[in-house]
């Protein structure tokens, strides 16, 4: 029934426009009546972006899961696989996705829903930053500008899949996009002190000096080998 309702709700706005679709000519069209249709919509506004609510919940669960887990050091990259879930939801229809992006272009009522439902998103994903960085120094401005940088790259590269009418490799693109947020605020991999030699690789120098040398020229000639093959 939910479904029925859609898609009669997209024949008649692509036909006739939205703004001069009523919620009478979506039930007539699917053969339902005014209760059922709002047993599962709220508004007519609601019929347009009819998944949302279930992959919100969706992603909230995702980030709860390993919310209180000190074993989770990376959640820059959690944050970033909850966003794809968004992703998946829209590569599910094509069609359809590229057909809501259209007509909420056009719509300045969509478009300021659109923006609500984003903005639930990004909520949803600081919050669980704001868990993860309690008690560091600027914790809830690094949630905050972190779950922004995400739905902003997962956007720019979503929109732009949308705009080429659903073609190529939504995946490809929003994985680029989110590594950019990764490098600039995930946990940046382990480098070794260029002071310190690595586990089995410690030099071998070999001095010949004089017989009888005193020990102080010995150690100095030890400290010029050193000091020139740090410099080069």
């Amino acid at each position: 029934m939910r479904d029925a309702l859609v898609a009669a709700a997209f024949q008649l706005f692509l036909e006739r426009g939205y703004e001069q679709t009523t919620v009478d000519d979506i039930v007539a069209l699917a053969g339902v009546g005014r209760r059922s249709f709002f047993r599962y919509f709220p508004s007519k506004e609601d019929v347009v972006f009819p998944d949302h609510e279930r992959c919100l919940a969706d992603m909230t669960a995702y980030l709860a899961e390993n919310a209180e887990n000190p074993e989770d050091t990376e959640p820059v990259g959690r944050v970033c696989d909850a966003a794809r879930m968004v992703l998946l939801m829209y590569a599910e229809n094509p069609a359809f996705s590229v057909q809501r992006y259209r007509l909420t272009k056009k719509v300045p009522g969509l478009r300021a829903s659109e923006l609500s439902v984003v903005w639930r998103y990004e909520r949803a994903l600081a919050a669980y930053l704001r868990g993860r960085f309690a008690g560091r120094p600027d914790g809830t401005l690094r949630a905050d500008v972190i779950a922004a940088a995400v739905v902003a790259a997962h956007n720019n590269a979503l929109r732009s899949w949308l705009r080429s009418d659903g073609q190529g490799d939504a995946t490809t693109a929003v994985d680029h996009a989110l590594d950019y947020v990764k490098a600039a605020f995930g946990t940046p991999p382990a480098t070794p002190d260029r002071d310190e030699p690595e586990p089995g690789s410690e030099d071998v120098v070999v001095v010949v000096s004089r017989r009888g040398a005193p020990m102080w020229r010995v150690v100095q000639e030890i400290e010029s080998v050193l000091t020139t093959q740090r410099e080069n």
